[in-house]
């Protein structure tokens, strides 16, 4: 497969990202709800792709990318620059400790970095994007628990280990647990990872589900299709 990974409504240029487009990044952009946010921001954005995504699903949001590595960066303002989603897309080379903006996001998401304390990838772009640790968390929900509107929320995917050191974090930084979607390869098998919603509305009960990839070997879920339907082409 070449660098290009086409979509229904853009195009996505790979070449300069260490982390290629992947199930993650795609169920987060194409399952995350907020009622019509005017400003939404991608943190670790990569290529690109969840910022898009968001920016097809909410035709008035402004959407902006943050992103440490450089040339990922220039790929991602590349991307954006070509699609239809131009005037509404930015990108910003930045750690997320360091960005700054005036605005106050209805919608922040992330696929972040998650082998926290794991044994280090000898690619060093690649560990940049795959490998954390628990400063890194206590930063980005810091960062975010600042840059969040009243109303706005906060979503996330990671592994399960990682996601409620996430959460214990952001408790602490004033943001309540809104929703936890636990995924699953299929029924078979265990939770991989969790989507989670965060927010500064307090709420007296956290909603739970389960998300199924597959029904059978290589054969997606209805509501695996139904959620990607307006992106793949394969759906």
């Amino acid at each position: 497969m070449g660098s290009i990974f086409k979509f229904k409504e853009f195009e996505v240029n790979q070449a300069g990202c260490a982390m290629k487009i992947n199930t993650d990044g795609v169920l987060l952009g194409a399952i995350v709800a907020q009622n019509n946010p005017e400003y939404g921001l991608d943190i670790g954005t990569g290529t690109g792709v969840i910022a898009m995504m968001l920016a097809q699903r909410f035709p008035k949001a402004q959407i902006d990318a943050v992103e440490i590595d450089e040339s990922a960066a220039n790929t991602a303002i590349g991307n954006f620059a070509q699609s239809k989603f131009s005037a509404r897309t930015a990108a910003y080379l930045s750690p997320i400790a360091d960005f700054e903006s005036t605005r106050k996001y209805d919608l922040i998401v992330s696929n972040p970095p998650f082998f926290v304390n794991d044994l280090k990838n000898p690619e060093v772009r690649k560990g940049i994007a795959r490998h954390a640790d628990e400063a890194f968390f206590e930063s980005l929900v810091q960062k975010v628990s600042e840059m969040i509107s009243p109303t706005g929320s906060f979503w996330f995917i990671l592994p399960v280990k990682q996601a409620e050191l996430l959460v214990e974090s952001a408790l602490q930084h004033g943001l309540s647990l809104q929703k936890r979607i636990a995924v699953c390869s299929d029924e078979t098998k265990p939770v991989i990872r969790h989507i989670i919603s965060l927010s500064k509305s307090k709420l007296t009960q956290t909603t739970s589900e389960t998300f199924y990839i597959y029904e059978s070997k290589g054969v997606h879920t209805s509501a695996y299709r139904e959620l990607l339907k307006d992106f793949f082409l394969a759906f």
